[in-house]
């Protein structure tokens, strides 16, 4: 983000976690760093009165929506590039499936209590976690079990706090999208997968030596790949990003706008179901600072998520639309 706002000439100011201040300021893009503990400090007077001075747009990432509460992140005064409201739909597993089930998304089963489990499934905490958390079950049992551990880690308070999903075989896929509300246009600009830790390791261990060690895959997501679809898949996957603004202009006015990523897995027959969506920039963007084979399709300037995002805000404000592109 901060790279692509210095390629369109913007001044760049990030708001750091004083722990991770030794990495953020290696790089030369950033010019001002605002030093906090939690990121909660957002709403803070110091921190407010400097983002009013700096004529500040914040771009919202995982780790914001994951640290702060919805009620929070709609409390923020400072111009909020996308759809602040949008974020709670993100964060709340029910509101996220009632949104996917609008765009007519083809979604996986969720199923609605542990007594109904039959067959695998993948039990998900709410909110941005990076995979962290996340198990299989398939029985009440194996549920409970998972259950027991999350809240010994106190990564739960309650058996409530978890999500049950039926399980989809096939290869995950991110599809990494923007909509700009000021040119009506979707611009697929990515496609990447995760590798997660340790279930996508875990192959490496011979089936014996598996049910030996009794190991317990985790989901935690470690890095990106960067991935290209073959080409007969592309129409589709245009026609579930357009369906899905138009499901968010009618559920959660303004609606999408900017960047945001639906998250799936492609069968044998080449078809996509949806089990997330993300309602902002996604860390698989990381991929392509440079840009993607698909950006390069729209655009002759390298064109990374993040300068895509800065590119609307330039364009918008020379319009007179900022109103359509932050809230």
């Amino acid at each position: 983000m901060l790279k692509g706002a210095k390629d369109e000439g913007f001044h760049t100011l990030l708001i750091c976690e004083k722990r991770r201040l030794g990495l953020y300021r290696r790089f030369g893009f950033i010019d001002e760093i605002i030093e906090v503990d939690s990121f909660r400090e957002i709403l803070e007077d110091k921190c407010r009165k400097r983002l009013r001075q700096a004529n500040s747009v914040l771009i919202p990432h995982g780790t914001l929506i994951s640290q702060m509460r919805s009620d929070e992140i709609e409390k923020i005064d400072t111009p909020i590039f996308g759809n602040k409201w949008i974020l709670r739909w993100e964060a709340d597993r029910e509101l996220k499936e009632k949104l996917m089930n609008e765009a007519g998304l083809r979604t996986p089963r969720a199923v609605k209590s542990k007594d109904d489990l039959n067959g695998l499934c993948i039990v998900k905490l709410h909110g941005a976690a990076g995979g962290r958390g996340y198990y299989l079950a398939w029985n009440r049992e194996s549920f409970e079990e998972g259950a027991r551990r999350l809240i010994d880690q106190k990564a739960i308070r309650s058996e409530n706090d978890l999500y049950i999903q039926e399980f989809i075989r096939g290869v995950p896929v991110y599809l990494q999208y923007f909509y700009s509300p000021v040119t009506g246009e979707l611009e697929l600009l990515g496609i990447d997968r995760r590798y997660e830790s340790d279930i996508d390791g875990i192959g490496r261990i011979p089936a014996k030596q598996q049910l030996g060690a009794g190991v317990e895959p985790s989901y935690n997501v470690i890095g990106n790949i960067p991935l290209v679809l073959r080409e007969s898949l592309l129409d589709e996957v245009y026609k579930m990003g357009e369906s899905f603004v138009r499901a968010a202009e009618r559920l959660v006015p303004p609606g999408m706008p900017g960047p945001f990523c639906l998250e799936g897995v492609y069968d044998s027959e080449g078809k996509f179901t949806t089990f997330e969506f993300s309602a902002r920039i996604v860390a698989g963007t990381n991929l392509y600072l440079d840009g993607s084979p698909y950006s390069g399709l729209l655009y002759d300037d390298p064109m990374s998520m993040g300068r895509r995002i800065a590119r609307e805000v330039k364009m918008a404000s020379k319009k007179g639309k900022l109103g359509k592109v932050v809230t």
